[in-house]
């Protein structure tokens, strides 16, 4: 698994703000023995830890084995936005999978922002849970969209929780000369997002399931128990829950086939002052409405965090800061030349369609990844929907494995110079404002 060792020091989480401002968590030891478990859960992002939280209360034996350190990929890393919904809105899930599946869906992305606020109101997780995320539209058509789209929601599904803006409105809540008009979304929120998983892993612990960190598996072999191995050890289960999102590497290859690993960047600024106001006027979140989407946010101490910029293949780009300063810049001029205290990349994983690949790979073995950039709660949800689904309670994770999501084109040799193609070409897109 080459992503696990391009960019990061073994066992180390990456020199982010979220880094240095993390509540600590003493490190659990590697799997150096022959173990068995009800369950064994790969991977300990905010869907592992999910599923073997959700497993533990209902009294199953599970085992957590970490490549790395719990939260290290995405959950530790992102911009910590709690979206609503799905990573695709209702209009494009009514055309794909018409409209009853797609009011599941809807109730669906509302229960998975209930149970991400439940277990941080639960196992008392700091994590500086706030409300509030915007959508900014960079162009008059698209903010009229924005505003229609917030009728949709009120109409076909009871959601008033947006407020509308035009542009003047919108200026007033997030000063930027590109935006002109959007909404804001108060039933969504933004937090800490490792300070989240590491509380998770707390309350994990203390709910009895064995956390291994840096034990990476290097091979699941089908069966009844299922063997799971590690670099030290291995775990005989009945049941595997495979949680690895963008850090998959070989372990299973219909799985590779359809959810492809992509990094993207955020950027910390030192902290903004009085200027706080010319980013922001409330302590809300913001995702703008590009196809490489620019999202951003106040830290609790007053920083610009600006996440921009993607790029493929396995190494992050030596000047991190640089490729976020750019966009930021085009956001928010008077912020070209700020200092920018920390900057860092992170692995996620996408779709062809932007939605989540859940999936039974054999009558014991659940994956769910693919969350596309929407996996604080969607990847939370996954994993009580694999926990309920072991237990025999499958209608939510069946509904999610509905969701179209083909194989990438052209098998793994292609398919990163095939998206690459086609991100240049969105990402034209996006500044000829087509």
């Amino acid at each position: 698994m080459k992503l696990l060792h391009a960019n990061d020091a073994p066992g180390k989480y990456p020199q982010s703000w979220y880094a240095a401002t993390a509540h600590d968590l003493p490190e659990f030891a590697p799997l150096k023995s022959d173990e068995r478990a009800n369950v064994c859960v790969i991977g300990a992002g905010y869907t592992g830890l999910s599923a073997a939280l959700h497993l533990a209360k209902k009294g199953h034996r599970v085992i957590l084995l970490e490549a790395q350190r719990v939260g290290f990929g995405a959950s530790g890393r992102n911009g910590g936005q709690l979206g609503s919904g799905q990573r695709q809105d209702q209009e494009a899930l009514i055309k794909m999978v018409g409209a009853e599946d797609a009011r599941k869906l809807w109730l669906l992305g509302e229960e998975a922002k209930q149970v991400t606020k439940g277990l941080i109101e639960k196992h008392n997780i700091h994590c500086d849970l706030k409300p509030g995320v915007a959508w900014a539209a960079s162009s008059p058509r698209e903010a009229q969209h924005m505003l229609d789209y917030a009728v949709l929601l009120e109409r076909e599904y009871g959601y008033d929780q947006i407020e509308c803006f035009d542009h003047e409105g919108f200026d007033a809540l997030c000063p930027s000369p590109v935006y002109r008009g959007g909404i804001l979304d108060m039933g969504a929120g933004h937090l800490h997002p490792l300070n989240y998983a590491l509380g998770l892993a707390r309350a994990c612990r203390d709910a009895g399931v064995q956390i291994y960190e840096r034990s990476e598996v290097i091979d699941v072999a089908d069966g009844s128990p299922a063997i799971v191995r590690t670099i030290g050890g291995l775990v005989r289960a009945e049941n595997v829950i495979l949680a690895t999102n963008g850090y998959l590497g070989g372990l299973n290859r219909k799985v590779a086939a359809r959810v492809m690993p992509i990094n993207n960047f955020i950027a910390a600024t030192e902290p903004l002052g009085t200027e706080t106001a010319r980013v922001l006027a409330r302590d809300i979140a913001v995702a703008d409405d590009k196809f490489v989407v620019n999202y951003f946010r106040l830290s609790a101490d007053g920083r610009l965090l600006f996440g921009g910029g993607e790029s493929y293949g396995y190494r992050f780009p030596a000047d991190i800061a640089a490729k976020v300063r750019k966009p930021m810049a085009d956001i928010f001029p008077h912020l070209s030349d700020v200092r920018i205290d920390y900057a860092w990349g992170g692995t996620l994983a996408i779709t062809m369609k932007r939605l989540p690949h859940f999936a039974r790979l054999s009558q014991n073995i659940l994956s769910a990844s693919g969350y596309s950039g929407h996996g604080v709660g969607t990847a939370t949800h996954a994993g009580m929907l694999m926990a309920q689904a072991v237990a025999g309670r499958s209608d939510g994770f069946d509904t999610m494995s509905r969701l179209p999501t083909p194989a990438f084109p052209g098998g793994a040799g292609l398919r990163s110079p095939l998206l690459v193609l086609a991100m240049t070409w969105f990402a034209l897109r996006d500044r000829l404002g087509i």
